[in-house]
């Protein structure tokens, strides 16, 4: 039976663990990374570090299951990450400077990303200041779990004062692009859907506060 509830410091390393099984376009990216946790690095922990508040995950009998991580405001998440997140990361992973960006292996190419994080579009933060990752096993995949955490998210980050959340999708990522569709996501004109392997905004205006409900503990 799935459960879910509020993210715990104990829950760390299956982010981690989630992050990298569904790191390629939502396939396991576990044979391309000699590093366990670089992906995470990037897509989980420091929501469970600075948003534990609006992180929860899905559990079954075997553990956790999924999650779904976010922010209310992007841009003081992005300052965050900037003052002391990506500092202390760049100690650990040095930037491929020497190497040409083609010849790049997986895991350079996420070294890369954290020396020179790319700020969301300021035209999508404006309109949809609000944003979530989302990734699910494939034991808790087409069960409704994915609509349920989404909808858990929004309640309470209505409470926190989100009135409009976006979400980038990888473009080579289908299930994902018509999940997010399905649930009132619309993509966004102004940032036209890119190609080959990049990233396509789509943002959604949240309802009315006053039918939020309180999280489960």
């Amino acid at each position: 039976m799935i459960k879910l509830r509020l993210y715990k410091e104990r829950d760390l390393d299956s982010l981690y663990a989630i992050s990298l099984a569904t790191g390629a376009s939502g396939g396991d990216a576990s044979a391309l990374h000699e590093d366990g946790r670089i992906v995470g690095q990037i897509y989980s922990a420091p929501y469970a570090k600075f948003c534990p508040e609006t992180c929860f995950v899905a559990t079954d009998n075997e553990g956790v299951a999924g999650y779904i991580v976010g922010t209310v405001d992007t841009r003081a998440f992005e300052e965050k990450l900037r003052r002391v997140w990506w500092p202390g990361l760049r100690t650990i992973y040095p930037a491929p400077n020497d190497t040409p960006a083609a010849e790049w292996t997986p895991d350079q190419r996420r070294c890369h990303m954290i020396h020179f994080p790319k700020e969301t579009p300021e035209d999508v933060v404006t309109h949809y200041p609000s944003h979530v990752h989302m990734n699910l096993l494939p034991r808790a995949q087409g069960q409704g779990i994915g609509p349920a955490l989404l909808e858990l998210w929004i309640t309470v980050a209505r409470n926190h004062g989100a009135t409009a959340v976006h979400v980038g999708s990888n473009s080579r990522n289908a299930r994902a692009y018509g999940f997010w569709q399905s649930r009132g996501f619309e993509p966004l004109a102004s940032q036209p859907p890119a190609e080959g392997n990049g990233t396509v905004w789509l943002g959604r205006q949240l309802e009315n506060p006053q039918s939020a409900r309180t999280a489960p503990r």
